[in-house]
């Protein structure tokens, strides 16, 4: 099964990737600007999908947000309910949300999806928009590049995606795009995207 392939492929390497990303002070400045920019102003609880170590649930809770971090890896979890004592953080998938439809107000998938094969992703995006209120924000990061494809991932094959085809999607989704950035590679980071979406009015029926 895919998922226990991926979490069993971090939950080996727990301890390096938390050293290597577990805090903001870790990434990119630009990237926690953009998930404030855009989730800090949520009023509803926030999921943090594929949370990881929980640094960056935690700085969404230092900006006053009601963020709960989900992760399928048990290594993640522990670490994350360890650094951030006032944040829930609990086991479990996004592919199958344990949240009533229109709950959520704000949802951060932040390199959470790179592991979906193409064809999984809409399934995954449409349980994004059941759980989210109207208005509710989608931010998410990923691999860019000029079109869909797979790659060798240190921890477990990834694949990349052209902005246009995510945007493209999530419309589908029932998601309208209201920002996004691209970053080119540079010290040995590969190229970086970010969509930020806004979830649309059910339509009736």
């Amino acid at each position: 099964m895919r998922s226990e392939k991926v979490r069993q492929a971090y939950g080996s390497v727990a301890d390096l990737y938390i050293d290597l990303f577990g805090t903001t002070q870790k990434i990119n400045p630009d990237d926690p600007a953009f998930i404030g920019r855009h989730l800090a102003g949520q009023t509803g609880t926030v999921l943090d999908l594929g949370c990881g170590p929980g640094h960056l649930t935690g700085y969404l809770r230092s900006l006053g947000v009601d963020a709960r971090g989900i992760d399928l890896v048990p290594e993640f979890v522990t670490h994350a309910r360890a650094a951030h004592p006032d944040v829930e953080f609990h086991l479990g998938s996004f592919e199958r949300l344990d949240v009533a439809t229109g709950s959520v107000d704000g949802i951060l998938a932040w390199y959470s999806l790179i592991h979906l094969p193409p064809e999984e992703v809409d399934g995954v995006l449409g349980e994004f928009g059941r759980a989210m209120a109207p208005g509710g924000k989608l931010v998410l990061g990923f691999f860019d590049a000029d079109e869909v494809g797979p790659f060798a991932h240190k921890v477990v094959t990834a694949y990349r995606w052209p902005p246009d085809e995510v945007s493209e999607r999530l419309s589908r989704a029932g998601f309208r795009e209201v920002e996004r950035v691209q970053r080119p590679a540079e010290g040995g980071q590969r190229p970086h995207a970010a969509i930020a979406a806004v979830a649309e009015p059910r339509r009736a029926g």
